[in-house]
């Protein structure tokens, strides 16, 4: 399951994507511009958040395994 970081990561992605569709209709370079960096930062945030998850997923098990 996605974490907050990776879900916001997954919109900023979709918001960029749609940003230049629209840009390529109305042919606006600066939309298209705002699209590609909302995009960049969303694949950012994602890979983030998963990391962030998989250490957390990683230190839950290490706890259960010490626990045993």
């Amino acid at each position: 399951m996605w974490n907050k970081t990776e879900r916001e990561g997954k919109a900023d992605q979709a918001k960029g994507k749609i940003k230049q569709a629209v840009a390529a209709v109305t042919d606006d370079k600066d939309l298209k511009a705002e699209g590609e960096t909302d995009e960049a930062v969303g694949k950012v945030k994602s890979a983030v958040g998963e990391i962030s998850r998989k250490a957390g997923d990683a230190i839950t098990k290490v706890g259960k395994a010490v626990k045993q």
